[in-house]
């Protein structure tokens, strides 16, 4: 099953494994919504999905499908940097992590590894995890690390030019709650003032955008 909001990564991603002699596609969908609902009408071997979805947070999404289908496989596949998301993934439920600029031939490695009930992570995410073991202080070295799912949600939100206002509305909850969070990114980013927050949340969305 398909997850993306984007209906040509959707048409591609069908022609790739559809090519595949022994994988098919039964289902895609580009909200949250579709795609729980797909996933517990079809019951799919495995979820291929994206973390930015139509009007959802796949974060959420991958949270979900622990609670209503613990034994889902899912892997994520993102534009967004691995070095930030992939450990929250797994935390979340998903098996796997690789990035939308990776080879065809690696992505499918990538979906077979994950059918075999084996975790997917790039090399260089697996020495990332493999230091955090036997380092674990060393996730300060990556300060967005340090922002719970939530927190990072709101940054992204700052980062793509939007107000408090807006932010509480996007995410259903209220000015005061969102106010806490970006009392607490500043805090753990060492950003004193809400200019810096909003030019380092957009500086990191423009990195985003040309990976």
């Amino acid at each position: 099953m398909l997850v993306d909001d984007h209906p040509v990564v959707r048409k591609g991603l069908c022609l790739l494994i559809e090519r595949e002699p022994d994988m098919t596609v039964c289902a895609e969908a580009e909200d949250a919504a579709d795609a729980l609902r797909g996933a517990i009408e079809k019951k799919p071997d495995l979820v291929i999905m994206d973390i930015s979805l139509k009007n959802s947070n796949g974060l959420e999404l991958l949270k979900d499908f622990r609670v209503q289908l613990p034994d889902l496989p899912v892997l994520v596949l993102s534009i967004h940097d691995e070095m930030v998301y992939a450990e929250r993934v797994l935390r979340a439920g998903a098996r796997g992590y690789i990035m939308k600029h990776e080879a065809m031939d690696r992505v499918l490695a990538a979906i077979r590894q994950v059918l075999r009930g084996d975790i997917y992570l790039s090399e260089k995410m697996q020495s990332r995890v493999f230091d955090l073991v036997r380092h674990p202080h060393s996730k300060a070295n990556l300060p967005l690390t340090q922002l719970t799912d939530r927190e990072l949600e709101v940054f992204e939100l700052i980062g793509r030019g939007q107000g408090t206002r807006q932010i509480a509305d996007h995410l259903n909850i209220s000015v005061k709650t969102v106010e806490s969070h970006i009392s607490r990114i500043k805090d753990k980013l060492g950003l004193k003032h809400h200019v810096e927050l909003i030019q380092q949340a957009a500086l990191w969305i423009s990195n985003e955008n040309r990976n």
